[in-house]
């Protein structure tokens, strides 16, 4: 059951920064259980505006494009920061605990929608079907425009890491007689084990993966952990797939790996720079690029919402929340 706000509680501020919804009208009804609130509502996606829009809050939610830097933390005088989403890249974690400041996610929305998200791309390119889509939208009529391809019972799938995401991919998976295979070295090798997953070093992932999908978040260990060392060390012909974090890839080197056949498709939800700045890497036959919508369903979208305001609420009266973040891994 959820709290009730005390009464005569002094009034809390919490400033949501959003630009994907209109009305903070969710927020508000799952903090207002927990305390007594005024919501504002902005889209303030860096520093200066950020301060300039936090003045006078007591917490922040964020979304992925909203910098909390220590000069943020400086700035405002806060209790809470909620993550609206899974990583926590964006907020400065070790200047926040320094600062007192509780930093809560939610990091178990969303599972079905970026699983399945990351299954359809790398089926998609497996397939080579948008090498035949662009073929026969150039009114061609080709089947060798995706060659080669191979039967996928079989194949090598890796995963580099395996929380929550990767973990739901393989229900995603089964029945197609992969080999699996996962590089993390924060999970022990019977958990992996246990659901019929390899544990293997970084290298070996990269030289054994015929799909290889990406779930590490970003951080100064992962910040782009695919260079030209790591693709070099790829077999020929690899799909990759990205559904985690943009900077764990190094865009020039994939570039380069599939100007010479390392990669023979990749399929990418997210990307060093949102939106691009240069369209020219999603105008390959051999690249999908979606944007950064894995994570969305109507029904994720509002969970999402419910989950970190109710979580900032139960910080703010000083209750134990349900997903604090309590340190970097991956």
């Amino acid at each position: 059951m959820l709290a009730s706000a005390p009464v005569g509680a002094m009034t809390d501020t919490v400033v949501v920064s959003d630009d994907k919804t209109e009305s903070v009208a969710t927020e508000r009804e799952a903090l207002t259980a927990f305390a007594d609130v005024e919501v504002r509502h902005v889209a303030a996606h860096d520093e200066e505006s950020l301060v300039e829009a936090g003045a006078g809050a007591d917490a922040l939610i964020v979304d992925a494009a909203t910098p909390v830097t220590e000069r943020v933390l400086d700035a405002l005088d806060l209790s809470v920061v909620g993550r609206a989403g899974i990583g926590v890249d964006n907020v400065a974690l070790d200047a926040a605990a320094e600062r007192g400041v509780t930093v809560v996610h939610v990091p178990d929305y969303c599972l079905d929608e970026v699983a399945s998200h990351a299954f359809s791309l790398l089926l998609a390119c497996a397939r080579g079907n948008p090498q035949y889509d662009a073929a026969t939208e150039r009114g061609e009529w080709d089947w060798t425009a995706g060659r080669p391809l191979h039967r996928l019972p079989g194949s090598a799938l890796g995963l580099l890491a395996f929380g929550n995401i990767p973990r739901r991919l393989l229900d995603f998976a089964a029945g197609y007689d992969f080999e699996v295979l996962c590089h993390d070295p924060y999970v022990d090798a019977a958990t992996m084990e246990a659901r019929g997953v390899e544990p293997v070093g970084f290298e070996a992932l990269l030289a054994r993966s015929d799909l290889l999908s990406l779930h590490a978040p970003l951080t100064e260990e992962t910040d782009a952990l695919l260079d030209a060392d790591a693709f070099d060390a790829m077999s020929e012909g690899t799909v990759l797939v990205n559904t985690a974090r943009g900077g764990l890839v190094d865009i020039g080197a994939l570039r380069d790996a599939l100007d010479d056949g390392t990669v023979a498709m990749a399929g990418l939800d997210v990307l060093p720079e949102e939106p691009p700045g240069d369209a020219s890497l999603a105008s390959r036959d051999d690249v999908v690029v979606t944007p950064h919508v894995g994570w969305y369903s109507e029904e994720s979208q509002v969970e999402l919402r419910r989950k970190v305001a109710a979580d900032v609420g139960r910080a703010l009266t000083g209750a134990t929340p349900r997903a604090r973040v309590s340190g970097e891994r991956w």
